[in-house]
């Protein structure tokens, strides 16, 4: 063993080098989860030598590194940015994974020559997308709020029913009439006890005085995690409790709730990194050359048939355009999901379970590169992103807590309608305003007569209850410009 300065000390280094492998896969416009499995592959067996082969440690350090990132989706989520795509994300989330465990398992059957149910294991264990590279990637590319709320809503509840699937097919016990039942039971009782909770934290919180302000991330951090545990003692998803305690915190009129959000950003970041690096230094690199050619089966299997036959199940009843459902295929994206799945599968003693974590290893690193990288691209392709679409950015400024305001930064894309545009034409709601304009790197106050050019950014403060209108004001004003009134406030 050693010593505690000595892991105390690899640990700061791994975290540090997580850190800058942000900056880095920013620059090289790589996911960073391929720098930190990087990471956790230098660290092993066959760099530098540190040899780690638990499976189940890892298996249960991944899934509490799960909850964390989870509860940082479901914080950072906004109910009322996701609620029109409620529909949709809950049938990506059970819909969808079942077309896609059925499609997949079927190929992999005839491609690869698996028995039936360990062809449905695998394709269950390819099902899920990764709510760590979702949330990390999709805030970034600016598609619509319905088409990201859709694939956040998917990513954070998706988890839930393919866990549930993995752990049933995995095991040698029967699947009867009555498995479905336990499925719908499991999920059911999972949101009702992830809300409960999450409403009563909230509740709590809002009227515990506490000595110290930094005692609130931390309470709301173990609300969700103790919704986890409430969720599996009851027999039900505590992946699923988690997620929804979060989004309901998340969305409940918390005291110091940017400090909290910011506290649940860091940890989901820490968790994303020790999670990623964790599962770099299980696998071994010398078996995964005979991994490559199941990996791209697989991975042609789920891309060209499973994903997009699943979003069209789902989708379709939904009447979602098909540019957007194009754009939800490409974007199922997969990470360290999948691969602790298949720990998991490994643990229950599945056959071939080794070589399960070692394909899927391949696949996430091929999926990661092939759609993480172009989905900006694909998103342009398809004129589903939104360049001018309001983000909302992180500030630690406790007036804006006690005022009920939000920040919000606008950027004028080359091409918008919002150019030429003078503030007083851009007629914000009561309650929003422009209160800062940044212009070739210089910052300014507006008054009515600014008049917008390409490539500004808006700094808009708004009331939380001006936000949704002001939003869609902006929208309205980038795609009619000024004539943008005379089309509702929609502005189509």
């Amino acid at each position: 063993m050693a010593s505690l300065e000595v892991l105390l000390g690899v640990v700061a280094a791994v975290v540090l080098l997580g850190v800058l492998a942000v900056r880095v896969s920013v620059r090289l416009g790589l996911p960073s989860l391929l720098l930190y499995l990087g990471i956790g592959i230098l660290l092993g067996e066959s760099v530098l030598g540190v040899q780690f082969d638990n499976a189940r440690l890892t298996e249960n350090l991944g899934i509490a590194a799960l909850v964390f990132i989870l509860i940082e989706g479901g914080l950072t989520t906004r109910w009322d940015a996701v609620r029109p795509s409620l529909g949709v994300g809950v049938a990506l989330s059970t819909v969808a994974v079942a077309v896609s465990i059925a499609v997949a398992g079927t190929g992999l059957h005839y491609l690869l020559g698996l028995d039936w149910r360990q062809a449905f294991l695998w394709g269950a264990v390819l099902s899920s997308t990764d709510a760590a590279a979702v949330f990390s990637v999709l805030r970034g590319v600016g598609v619509s709020p319905r088409l990201a709320g859709a694939l956040e809503l998917e990513s954070g509840m998706n988890d839930a029913p393919v866990v549930l699937a993995v752990i049933l097919l995995a095991s040698t016990d029967p699947i009867t009439w009555t498995t479905p039942l336990l499925v719908v039971y499991e999920l059911a009782t999972g949101a009702v006890v992830g809300a409960l909770l999450g409403f009563a934290g909230g509740w709590a919180l809002r009227r515990a005085a506490l000595p110290a302000t930094g005692l609130y991330p931390l309470a709301a951090m173990a609300a969700c995690v103790l919704a986890y545990t409430a969720g599996q003692l009851a027999h039900a998803s505590g992946l699923l409790a988690t997620y929804v305690a979060a989004l309901v915190l998340g969305n409940a009129k918390l005291p110091h709730r940017a400090g909290v959000l910011s506290f649940a950003e860091g940890m989901g970041w820490l968790a994303q990194i020790g999670l990623f690096v964790l599962l770099g230094l299980y696998v071994s690199p010398a078996r995964l050359l005979d991994a490559v050619i199941p990996a791209l089966i697989a991975g042609a299997v789920l891309l060209l048939a499973a994903r997009p036959l699943s979003v069209i199940a789902a989708a379709t009843p939904f009447r979602v355009p098909w540019r957007e459902q194009a754009f939800l295929s490409w974007s199922g994206l997969r990470g360290a999901v999948p691969i602790v799945l298949a720990l998991i599968a490994l643990t229950e003693g599945a056959p071939n379970g080794n070589r399960l974590v070692d394909v899927v290893f391949v696949l996430v690193v091929v999926l990661t590169l092939l759609q993480g990288s172009t989905l900006p691209w694909v998103a342009r392709r398809l004129r589903v992103a939104t360049p001018a679409e309001p983000m909302e950015i992180e500030v630690d400024a406790a007036p804006l807590d006690e005022l009920g305001a939000d920040l919000l930064t606008v950027r004028v894309p080359v091409g918008s309608r919002l150019r030429g545009v003078y503030l007083r034409e851009l007629r914000l709601p009561a309650g929003a305003t422009v209160s800062l304009v940044v212009r070739d790197a210089a910052a300014f106050t507006p008054d009515g007569d600014t008049r917008l050019r390409e490539r500004d950014q808006l700094l808009v403060v708004t009331t939380a209850e001006a936000r949704g209108p002001a939003e869609e004001r902006i929208r309205a004003v980038d795609r009619r410009g000024r004539l943008a009134r005379w089309y509702g406030q929609s502005g189509r």
